[in-house]
C-alpha cells in the first residue's frame, strides 16, 4: 500500500494518464460512414424541372484621359475600353444526374473597366452551369436547345459589351476627346429547365412488377426494391456491358398506372422520361390474373400522351416466372399476345441471358437504322 507524497504523486499522475489512453481511443477510431439516403430523400433530390434567371455578366466602363508624360504637353487621349461582361453557359455533364445542383438564378462576372496608357479591361470570366445530359432549355413555349449529348453547350446569357475610351473617339477633326461610354448591361432571361432522361431503353411496367429488381439483376443500378407499389420515386438508368465492350443504357420509369395520363399516381411527371427512349421493353406480372391486359392498358397510356409512343420497337418480357401460378400463365400470355414473350425471373435470374440477347438485338437495330439516316447513335 503506498503512503505519503508517493501515493499523491500517483493520484495525480493517473487523470493525466486516462485522457491520454482516451485520446489514443479516439484516433484510432474509424470515422463515422455516411449513411445511404433511403428512396424517399433521394426523390427530394432529384429535380427534373427548373426555373433559372440568368443574367450575362456587365461590360467594364471605358475612360476618359490623357497621356501624361514629361516635355510631352500634347500626348494625346489615352483612355481604354472596358472589358466585356462574362457570358453565362450551359454545359452537359455526365457526372450530374438532375437538376437539383442548378439555382434559381445566376449573375456572369463583370467586365473591368478601362485604364490609362490605353489599357483595355479584363472581360469576365465564363461562368458555367453544370446540367446532366437530356436538359431541355425553353423559355417561355420556346425550345432554345436540347443538351442531349455529353459536352454539349448552350449560352443561356450573352455578356454585356465592354464601354469605349475616349482613345477610341480620335478623329481628324477632333484631337482631344473627353467622350467615354459606359459598359452595357448583360442579356437577362427566364429560362426553364427541363430534363428528360437519355437511354436506349424504356423499362416499362405497372408498379410492383418488377422493374427496380430486373434493372438490378442486368446493370449496375440500384435501386430500392420492396414489396409494395411506388417504391422507385425517380427514374434509374443502369448501364448493360457486354463482352465487346458494347454499352446499353436501360432506364427504369416509375409511377405509370392505369389513368396515368390524367395525372393520376404519379401523373405525368415521368412519362417524359419515355420520349427519348428509341425502343422499350415493356414488363409483364405473371403473377396476377390476366397478365395480358398489362400489355394493352401500358401501350394505351403511353399513347394518350404521346401519340405513336407505343409504337416504337419493343420487346414483352413476362417476369416471376418463378412463381408456379406465374408458369402456368405462360402459355395463355403468348396465345393472346401472338408473339413470344421472355420469360423470367429478376429475382432467381432464371432466363436473363434471352433478355440480354434481345436487347442487344433491337439496339444494333436502332444503331444500324441511324446511321442509314445520317444520324450519330446515342453512345454511353
Amino acid at each position: 500500500m503506498v503512503h505519503g507524497p508517493s501515493r499523491l504523486l500517483l493520484l495525480r499522475a493517473s487523470p493525466r494518464l486516462l485522457s491520454v489512453s482516451c485520446a489514443d481511443c479516439t484516433k484510432h477510431q474509424e470515422p463515422p460512414r455516411k449513411q445511404p439516403l433511403s428512396e424517399k430523400k433521394l426523390k427530394r433530390h432529384f429535380v427534373d424541372h427548373r426555373r433559372v434567371l440568368v443574367r450575362g455578366g456587365r461590360g467594364g466602363n471605358g475612360v476618359s484621359c490623357f497621356h501624361s508624360e514629361p516635355r510631352k504637353e500634347f500626348g494625346g487621349p489615352d483612355g481604354g475600353d472596358g472589358g466585356n461582361g462574362g457570358h453565362v453557359i450551359l454545359r452537359v455533364d455526365q457526372q450530374v444526374k438532375s437538376l437539383s445542383s442548378v439555382l434559381s438564378q445566376y449573375q456572369g462576372f463583370d467586365g473591368e473597366d478601362g485604364g490609362r496608357k490605353n489599357c483595355f479591361g479584363r472581360n469576365g470570366a465564363v461562368l458555367y452551369i453544370r446540367v446532366p445530359v437530356g436538359t431541355l432549355v425553353k423559355e417561355g413555349n420556346e425550345v432554345l436547345a436540347d443538351l442531349s449529348r455529353p459536352g454539349d453547350k448552350f449560352i443561356a446569357a450573352v455578356g454585356g459589351a465592354g464601354g469605349k475610351g475616349n482613345r477610341f473617339f480620335l478623329a481628324n477633326d477632333n484631337r482631344a476627346p473627353t467622350t467615354c461610354t459606359p459598359g452595357q448591361p448583360g442579356q437577362e432571361r427566364v429560362l426553364f429547365l427541363e430534363l428528360k432522361t437519355v437511354a436506349h431503353a424504356g423499362l416499362v411496367g405497372f408498379p410492383n412488377a418488377g422493374k427496380s429488381s430486373l434493372l438490378r439483376a442486368i446493370s449496375n443500378a440500384r435501386p430500392a426494391v420492396a414489396s409494395y407499389p411506388f417504391t422507385t420515386l425517380n427514374p434509374h438508368v443502369g448501364i448493360v456491358h457486354y463482352e465487346d465492350h458494347q454499352q446499353i443504357a436501360v432506364a427504369d420509369i416509375p409511377g405509370i398506372i392505369r389513368g396515368a395520363h390524367q395525372n393520376r399516381g404519379l401523373g405525368l411527371a415521368f412519362l417524359r422520361h419515355i420520349e427519348r427512349c428509341p425502343f422499350l421493353l415493356f414488363l409483364v406480372d405473371l403473377s396476377v390474373p390476366e397478365p395480358w391486359t398489362q400489355l394493352d392498358d401500358l401501350k394505351y397510356e403511353l399513347e394518350q400522351y404521346d401519340e405513336g409512343l407505343s409504337k416504337r420497337p419493343y420487346a414483352v418480357v413476362a417476369n416471376k416466372i418463378d412463381l408456379p401460378q406465374a408458369r402456368a400463365r405462360l402459355p395463355q400470355l403468348q396465345a393472346r399476345l401472338g408473339q413470344e414473350a421472355i420469360a423470367l425471373s429478376a429475382a432467381t435470374g432464371e432466363n436473363l441471358e434471352e433478355l440480354l440477347l434481345r436487347l442487344k438485338e433491337l439496339h444494333d437495330r436502332h444503331v444500324a437504322t441511324e446511321l442509314e439516316h445520317g444520324r450519330q447513335p446515342l453512345r454511353w
